[in-house]
């Protein structure tokens, strides 16, 4: 996939970008883990999340934080990475300006940041928060969840216990006019070590509702 560097509020950031073929096709912007406990853009969930949106035909966008890989600047403790994630949101909508509709998905610490963006950016009209750490990081922002979508879960997660976020997910389900739904992975822990096939066959089978069984398009070049 073709390297792109776009401006952030501290610096260049470093990413992957995925351009759809489809004029006005929505977009996506994936989000990676802590980065201070390993996680860059090419985290193997995130490359996965990130070929099943450019299958389905989205313009999709991942990205390194501040202070990962290449992109400049150090790390924030979620307000530098939020404003990062809006800046990559601003970047992939200048190069797809017709753009109908844009999704977000975060993996842990992205998931806490991309919940985040979904509040503040009306456009976003639907979300994948794989391991949302609930007991970490204050998810109360929530109030409403503005758009429907799924969370994913390890019932073997020690990290973020299924338990701390399952209060979060019953509460948003309770809301009108969007719908939330939430799949365990049976024997995965936080990092879905040797389940992230079971993982995105989650992740499939919502999209493929959600947006209607679209065709799935061959991407070129699935190694990078």
């Amino acid at each position: 996939m073709p390297e792109v560097i776009f401006a952030g509020p501290a610096g260049r950031l470093e990413g992957r970008f995925h351009q759809s073929a489809t004029r006005g096709a929505p977009i996506a912007i994936i989000l990676h883990p802590h980065p201070q406990f390993g996680g860059t853009m090419n985290n193997q969930i995130v490359y996965h999340l990130y070929y099943a949106f450019a299958e389905r035909g989205f313009s999709v966008l991942r990205f390194n934080f501040r202070g990962v890989g290449r992109s400049q600047g150090s790390f924030d403790h979620g307000a530098g990475e939020l404003s990062d994630a809006a800046a990559a949101l601003d970047w992939a909508q200048s190069v797809n300006p017709e753009a109908r509709a844009c999704w977000i998905a975060g993996v842990s610490f992205g998931a806490w940041i991309g919940m985040q963006l979904l509040m503040r950016r009306p456009e976003i009209e639907g979300f994948i928060s794989v391991a949302p750490p609930a007991n970490r990081f204050d998810f109360s922002f929530l109030a409403p969840c503005p758009s429907s979508g799924l969370f994913v879960h390890g019932d073997q997660d020690r990290v973020a216990p299924l338990k701390e976020v399952t209060g979060l997910i019953e509460k948003l389900k309770t809301q009108k006019g969007i719908l939330i739904e939430h799949a365990v992975v049976e024997g995965a822990n936080h990092f879905f070590e040797n389940k992230v096939e079971p993982l995105i066959a989650h992740v499939d089978a919502y999209l493929d509702r959600r947006l209607g069984n679209p065709p799935r398009i061959a991407i070129p070049a699935r190694g990078d």
